[in-house]
């Protein structure tokens, strides 16, 4: 039996093919103005479930890319703040060497003593460094320094108001991969009456009081020796922390292009596809103005 075909029939199948050409012009230029073949999870499911994912990865690396730079500003401040220390501490060497001398007057000695106290006073501010309110060399104590000092008792006391070292300050630069950013201050200047701050002091009494302030030189070579251990932890952490930024910068291209292997249109293909769907179009529209011919009375009704 052969199916009843009535104007009405034609109209509505026209209409729905018409409709249908056009949703597909206007999702194309959709494309070509975003630039994304993506604009909503619809468009395609499986490729949105792959674009979330990337940006997911996306946004850690760009966290852990976040925390090297912040750990590298660290370990840079600690750097100075020691290599600062060290040429203060060479100084007060020289200085101790030199006040071993028995020619010296007492003026001349009491000179010297003055200067080791000026230097003693530089290496606490040191070992006080901080990095955008927090103190390097304190871990993660909020005391605000790492080394309180009372000058009101004889001799003056020296302490460490830092963290345990079993409590020091992290930065993740990988997926399992963390990376220390402070220093022991403990370790790098001493605490208490064996702080380097208290060995100063020590070099400087002797002095005033005319005794020989080489007796303290094995003491002073010691706090060197410490201090030139960190040194070299802390540029060997520093370079781990510059290898991580080099890595995540790499790392952070390939999901870039990832991310655009999935959702950036080939301008050229959409192009021709679009002029291919207005063609279509243009095409099905004469040959709708052929099929159906409106007469006064349908185009009243």
């Amino acid at each position: 039996m052969i199916p009843r075909v009535t104007q009405q029939t034609v109209q509505r199948q026209t209409l729905s093919n018409l409709q249908g050409n056009l949703s597909a012009m206007a999702a194309l230029q959709g494309q070509m103005s975003s630039g994304k073949k993506i604009n909503a999870p619809s468009d395609d499911p499986a490729a949105a479930s792959d674009l979330l994912r990337l940006r997911g990865e996306q946004r850690t690396i760009a966290q852990q890319g976040r925390n090297a730079a912040d750990g590298a500003s660290w370990l840079s401040t600690i750097d100075t703040a020691m290599q600062g220390s060290l040429e203060q501490l060479r100084r007060v060497r020289d200085l101790t060497v030199q006040g071993g001398n028995g020619a010296l007057n007492q003026v001349a000695r009491d000179a010297l003593a003055t200067e080791i106290d000026g230097l003693r006073d530089a290496m606490l501010q040191q070992a006080n460094t901080t990095y955008v309110g927090r103190s390097v060399f304190a871990g993660t104590s909020n005391a605000g320094v790492a080394f309180a000092s009372d000058k009101t008792t004889s001799p003056p006391s020296y302490t460490f108001t830092g963290s345990p070292t079993a409590m020091p300050v992290e930065r993740r630069i990988g997926e399992t991969a963390t990376v220390r950013v402070d220093s022991d201050g403990a370790a790098v200047f001493g605490d208490g009456p064996g702080s380097v701050f208290a060995l100063l002091d020590q070099v400087s009494a002797t002095l005033r009081a005319g005794g020989n302030p080489t007796t303290h030189l094995k003491a002073i070579d010691t706090r060197m020796d410490a201090i030139l251990t960190e040194v070299s932890s802390v540029g060997a952490r520093h370079n781990q922390v510059l290898g991580a930024t080099s890595t995540l910068a790499s790392k952070d291209l390939d999901v870039k292009s990832l991310i655009s292997g999935v959702e950036d249109i080939d301008i050229a293909k959409t192009i021709m596809e679009l002029q291919m769907q207005q063609v279509a179009y243009q095409g099905a529209l004469g040959a709708a103005a052929k099929v159906i011919q409106p007469s006064l009375s349908d185009f009243l009704r």
